[in-house]
């Protein structure tokens, strides 16, 4: 009997995020930088030969068939035509709804990993298309690299990120994604730039367009990066609720993570360029990085 298999799924900061667009089905264009970090939940796997999906963990107003996790293990079950079935337990640690990227990170390490467990030799492409049908930000979590991305976010070109310490805060609220690019004062006319222009970062390069409705619609996200703008430049990553800000030192990131710990959640992280998911699996990125 194959052992159970524990995989991370690691969050992702967006180091800018401007949008460029909106396509006539409603969906934005943008251009963001993705940065792994190794602030991670964990999965766990287990084959089965009955071909049942089932996911050990409950989560609060989802039910199991709609959760993310079992609707990417029965995708990669489905258009692999495996017998083959597996039970799943994930070790949440990310905050949902956060902007790091958890649910989807989630979704990626399931077909990862289970593509692995059930030895069915999916190419890492393979994979993101798959699954791109559950979500635009999946496919960078699959291919397992800090990346560029246009498009929704699914065109995606492989970087080489600065990997400083990052604090990380939530600031205790979720925010709606979707009421954010529904607010008519959004941002939605951003000049596109180069993926050369972005990765010299800096001012007006590295910014989110998001964090202004965004702090307007939620005051404790405005108090939290005011309140960390204070010790270093700080960001909204994705529509939020999380802020961050970049520290050259460990020591220095957790000295304001303690502080910041005293009012909200917060953690700090590692920035990255390869994931740990795919450190664990023994991937070899022999390719060509822009």
């Amino acid at each position: 009997m194959t052992p159970p298999l524990t995989l991370p799924a690691p969050a992702k900061l967006n180091r800018m995020l401007h949008i460029v667009g909106r396509r006539e089905d409603g969906y934005h264009t943008l251009q963001t930088l993705f940065q792994i970090i190794d602030l991670c939940d964990y999965l766990t796997f287990t084959s089965r030969h009955d071909g049942v999906i089932h996911l050990t963990s409950e989560v609060s107003g989802v039910r199991h068939d709609d959760n993310l996790i079992v609707r990417a293990a029965r995708l990669l079950q489905h258009a692999s035509g495996t017998h083959l079935g597996a039970t799943l337990a994930v070790d949440k640690r990310l905050p949902m709804g956060g902007g790091l990227g958890g649910g989807s990170s989630n979704a990626a390490t399931v077909l990862v990993g289970l593509n692995h467990l059930w030895q069915l030799d999916f190419s890492l492409a393979a994979l993101a298309q798959l699954g791109l049908q559950l979500g635009a930000d999946v496919p960078v979590f699959v291919q397992g690299h800090s990346a560029w991305a246009e498009g929704v976010g699914e065109q995606l070109t492989s970087v080489m990120l600065d990997t400083p310490w990052f604090v990380i805060i939530h600031p205790g609220i979720s925010v709606s994604t979707q009421s954010v690019f529904q607010d008519p004062q959004l941002t939605r006319d951003s000049r596109a730039i180069t993926m050369a222009r972005a990765l010299q970062g800096g001012a007006p390069a590295w910014r989110n367009d998001c964090e202004a409705v965004v702090k307007e619609r939620y005051p404790p996200i405005a108090e939290a990066l005011h309140w960390l703008a204070q010790h270093a430049p700080s960001q909204l990553t994705g529509t939020g609720a999380c802020v961050f800000a970049a520290f050259e030192t460990q020591q220095a990131a957790q000295a304001i993570a303690q502080l910041a710990s005293q009012r909200w959640s917060a953690w700090v992280a590692r920035g990255l360029n390869i994931s740990p998911l795919h450190d664990a699996l023994g991937y070899n990125f022999g390719l060509s990085i822009a």
